[in-house]
Order: structure tokens, then sequence, then C-alpha cells
């Protein structure tokens, strides 16, 4: 008999356990990381050629529950690790010619949300041109933006104030950049840290 009611105990701590854990999941899943994005709607628009900054803005959305929106150019960029240097070329050239690279079309409409993340690798020392573009495109006021970057030893190389001057009637808030090479492993705990910090 007592045997019988010591596996009864276990068992039912066992499932109050699991159910604490389903309940902790589903909590994350839902945005409730920070009662900062509670209640509002959130984007992730973000840029990604390796994928590094996909990781990124895909854990983005797990914790905060936001809509995920990828940008990609018209015309693809070579996405092959193997010419990189190719890339790197390519980028300085749109720099350096100020073009505006045409992106397709994205199902985002900046009235619909509050708070707007932008996520990004950063391309000669600056944001990809394709975001010069985005930027372009639309108008900010009155919204909050939270930028994040890879990077491969620059930071997020004065990226963040320029987003400010563009949009000076928008609020900017910390932004948070992690090396590329670094993405190969879980940064989920990296990024939960700086959204909870958000204010």
């Amino acid at each position: 008999m007592n045997k019988t009611l010591k596996m009864l105990s276990l068992v039912t701590v066992l499932s109050i356990a699991l159910l604490s854990c389903s309940k902790e999941t589903v909590a994350v899943k839902q945005g409730e990381t920070n009662m900062f994005f509670k209640d509002k709607k959130v984007a992730i628009v973000y840029f990604s050629v390796s994928n590094n900054t996909k990781k990124f803005a895909e854990t983005i959305q797990k914790l905060t529950g936001g809509d995920l929106i990828r940008l990609e150019p018209v015309v693809a960029y070579n996405s092959n690790p193997n010419e990189v240097k190719q890339l790197i070329a390519d980028a300085k050239k749109e720099t350096e010619s100020d073009v505006r690279p045409e992106f397709k079309s994205i199902n985002f409409n900046v009235a619909d949300y509050d708070i707007v993340f932008v996520g990004y690798p950063v391309w000669w020392y600056t944001l990809p041109m394709i975001f010069y573009t985005f930027f372009d495109t639309y108008d900010f006021s009155g919204k909050t933006i939270i930028p994040f970057n890879t990077h491969e030893g620059s930071g997020e190389g004065g990226t963040y104030s320029t987003i400010k001057k563009w949009e000076p009637n928008a609020t900017i808030l910390e932004g948070l950049p992690i090396r590329g090479g670094n993405m190969a492993k879980d940064q989920t705990e990296t990024i939960k840290k700086w959204l909870n910090n958000i204010k």
C-alpha cells in the first residue's frame, strides 16, 4: 500500500513539473519574456545572405511571438560561402555607388505595428544598401525600432546611430550585435537576456 502511495505521489510530482515546463515554453512563445512586449504588435524585419542574421531573427521571433518578415532582393546576391570575396566586392560597390537595391514585395504595413525589430549583417561598415531602400520606403514616425545585427569584428559599426538619423521621429532602443561566427552556436540565452533588459 505504501509503495502504491509513493508511486502515485511521484507521478503527481512529475506531472506538475512537466505542466510547469510546458506553460513556461508557451509563455516564451507568446512574447511574455519581457512585459515591455505584452499587448504590443511586433514585427521582425531582417535581411540575411549567410543565414546568420536569419537565425538571430528567428530566435527573436520565438521569444517575442512577433511576425517574421524577410527582406529579399529582386536581384539575389551570391550566397556561395566559397565566393565570399565576390559578395564583399559587391557590397563595397553598392555602398560606394549609393545604390538602392529593390526588394521583393513583403506583407508589411508599418501602421499595423508598435515595435519593429530590424536585423542585418554589417556590410562595408554600414547597413546593407537594401535597408537604405527599406528606410526610404517606410515612415516610422511614432514607432519603436529595435536594431540587431551580425558582424565579423565591427560590432554594430555605427549603424544604430545611422538609423536614429534616418528616423528622428521614432524611438530607437538599444540593439544587440553578435559576431556572425558565433551564430553557429545557440545564442538564445544571450538574446533573451538582451530582450529582458529592453525598456
